[in-house]
């Protein structure tokens, strides 16, 4: 079981690695540069060589990193789509630096456009970024629905990846609390809503989880995240996402409303209550 949260890289990659530890995580999540920003500090090549060897002496899995959230690929604004497609290709030649596997990101909002608008948008985007050379995977994140959110069905999220030239390069990440809120009853209809993925995407592209109850009620298309067992999703269904056949040996990626102390706990109780 790959088991982590959301770490700051703010002190470096090692400094991150080593806070993972301490909590009992074995994977974890970092944004590639500010959250709110589009400033990224200069790679440290001896930090990021101390992070390396931290990450095979403790046997982690595999690490997932975020784009900031200002990002909008589905955007009509010119400016916006420019610097999505700068901000994703900057970070995807870091990376290449970095032993991580996996930069997810929100697809976008359409801003009154239409979802095929932005989901033409979205790939013409990822089209004139990716060179087929890269090796690091680009993962959709399911969406919640929320305003003119794209990503939040499987079809859209499907109807992206047709349209991108190097779609092997292209993943997903399953967002527990979005696609809950989406409309995708993982609480009671699990194994139905991994057929339908299936279906419609290829579980062969899902890569990584993040794993978070949910503030909301199911069907919301609200985007509110809760602590493990503290919301609508529930421990039980959240175990059962953890265990499931299909999804057990996949990073799970804990986004809850934690300081280091909670996820510890959350950890401490998923790895306990684990079969």
């Amino acid at each position: 079981m790959f088991l982590g949260c959301h770490l700051t890289i703010s002190k470096g990659y090692s400094n991150a690695a080593k806070a993972a530890i301490s909590i009992g995580a074995n994977t974890f999540q970092f944004f590639t540069r500010n959250p709110r920003g589009a400033k990224a500090k200069t790679l440290d090549m001896e930090d990021i060589n101390e992070f390396e060897k931290i990450l095979n002496e403790y046997k982690f899995g595999p690490l997932v990193a975020h784009a900031p959230y200002i990002l909008n690929l589905a955007s009509h604004k010119e400016d916006t789509w420019n610097l999505a497609k700068r901000v994703i290709k900057e970070d995807l030649e870091r990376l290449e630096n970095i032993p991580c596997p996996y930069f997810t990101f929100h697809p976008g909002n359409h801003l009154g456009k239409g979802i095929d608008y932005g989901i033409n948008r979205i790939a013409q985007g990822l089209n004139e970024i990716i060179t087929g050379n890269e090796n690091t995977m680009i993962l959709l994140e399911t969406m919640s629905g929320k305003g003119t959110e794209i990503g939040y069905t499987f079809e859209q999220l499907k109807g992206i990846i047709d349209k991108v030239k190097y779609s092997e390069l292209i993943g997903v990440c399953l967002d527990t609390c979005h696609i809950y809120s989406a409309g995708y009853d993982i609480v009671n209809e699990l194994d139905n809503v991994l057929e339908e993925f299936d279906r419609i995407i290829g579980i062969d592209r899902l890569k990584a989880i993040h794993l978070n109850d949910s503030m909301k009620e199911f069907g919301s298309r609200k985007d509110r995240h809760e602590k493990i067992g503290k919301g609508t999703i529930g421990l039980e269904a959240i175990l059962n996402v953890l265990n499931h056949p299909q999804l057990k040996d996949l990073p799970f990626i804990l986004e809850t409303p934690n300081e280091l102390d909670g996820y510890r706990e959350e950890i401490k109780l998923l790895i306990s209550k684990s079969y």
